[in-house]
């Protein structure tokens, strides 16, 4: 056994939120992905140079990520996305580019794209080869601040309760290389293919977490902690309990749901360590099996609910969590935003709409493409 890492863990305040959005960059007239993004990050530079603070570049070239600030609420969070978002549009419109959401491109070919070159990018697709290239994915991080690092592991344990609920309503990416994949959330399964990505261990204190880092670096499988992939993580340079899990939306409303049910849900959770209550947990066994269902099923997944194997529709979870979470939704000022998961369970998530414009147009994507480019537009689903 090699010698534990320490990993300090940043102060942060209590449920502050911040929001990460991969996008797609699409050819106006053929809805094939361009690769575009080092002339779209050119153009958005700062007058001083350095990084844009809210547009980012990511693995691939037909990428870019758009994020808020540190945040109090979703809503600021989301008008930090949007302003991100106008200015990427401003710049790509001239450039015959659209913008697209959604977890996968429905039709495009991910052996055709192009890596971002950057030495970690490199690295990363030199030692995962064929799973690596196939990363044509995209997905919405939350970040949620944890005011108490004994908080971290306890509230990363509870959130895989949970995990189905958030997968279900965000999946997005029915479609690969021109395919049906009979799945609501392909990008789920597809990312889990990556070295440290998928679930997270279920680590009962930090210096389990430490000793694991120490492990992965003497062995080389990692040579810093942003290295490690999990679908919920610490992020222990934010002081922040990241929740990687959504598929990336379609719209910018979609957006601020997920965000704000992933915000309650981590803030209900932590009110509960308050109380001196005990989390819920799942056995490692069901929280697996619960991000298959709803990888596979979406909003039809029936998930397990508690150790003893209870299981129910997704969708009545959902609507039982909404009720609970009400009052935390006030205190985080979040209530409007957490209504608007009613409007996915009225209209169907991401991947039940790209579905339906498939049928509708004879099963070409081309209008899938289009569908999406113009739900984020419209910053709601159609």
């Amino acid at each position: 056994m090699a010698a534990p890492v320490t990993v300090p863990f940043g102060h942060s305040e209590r449920s502050t939120v911040g929001i990460e959005w991969e996008v797609a960059l699409v050819d106006a007239d053929s809805g094939d992905l361009r690769q575009a993004a080092e002339a779209i990050l050119a153009a958005v530079q700062p007058a001083g140079g350095g990084e844009h603070p809210l547009i980012t570049q990511e693995l691939l070239l037909n990428t870019v990520e758009i994020r808020s600030g540190k945040c109090r609420t979703i809503a600021e969070a989301t008008a930090d996305l949007q302003r991100a978002l106008d200015e990427v549009e401003s710049v790509a419109t001239p450039l015959r580019i659209q913008i697209m959401g959604g977890a996968t491109h429905p039709f495009a070919n991910w052996a055709q794209q192009k890596v971002t070159d950057k030495q970690r990018y490199a690295t990363l697709i030199d030692r995962t080869q064929w799973w690596g290239r196939q990363m044509l994915i995209y997905g919405v991080h939350v970040h949620v601040g944890i005011e108490d690092r004994a908080k971290v592991l306890p509230l990363s344990r509870a959130m895989l309760t949970v995990f189905a609920h958030i997968q279900s309503l965000s999946a997005s990416s029915p479609f690969w290389g021109g395919r049906d994949t009979g799945y609501a959330s392909n990008r789920a399964l597809l990312f889990q293919q990556l070295p440290t990505a998928g679930l997270p261990f279920a680590f009962e204190d930090w210096t389990q977490l430490e000793q694991y880092v120490g492990d992965m670096m003497h062995t080389g499988v990692i040579d810093q902690f942003d290295e490690v992939r999990w679908d919920v993580r610490p992020s222990p340079r934010f002081g922040t309990l990241e929740m990687r899990i959504a598929d990336g939306a379609s719209n910018l409303l979609e957006v601020a749901a997920i965000s704000a049910l992933t915000h309650c849900f981590v803030e209900h959770f932590s009110s509960m360590l308050d109380r001196g209550e005990t989390l819920p947990t799942l056995p490692p066994w069901f929280a697996q099996e619960n991000k298959w269902r709803s990888a596979r099923y979406g909003m039809d997944a029936i998930i397990i609910t508690n150790a003893a194997g209870d299981e129910e529709l997704v969708t009545d979870a959902v609507g039982r969590w909404l009720v609970e979470l009400a009052p935390v939704a006030e205190r985080l000022g979040c209530a409007a935003e957490l209504e608007q998961v009613r409007v996915i369970l009225r209209r169907g998530a991401s991947y039940q709409r790209q579905r339906a414009v498939a049928r509708r147009h004879a099963g070409e994507l081309d209008a899938v493409v289009r569908s999406l480019v113009a739900e984020l537009k419209a910053g709601r689903p159609l």
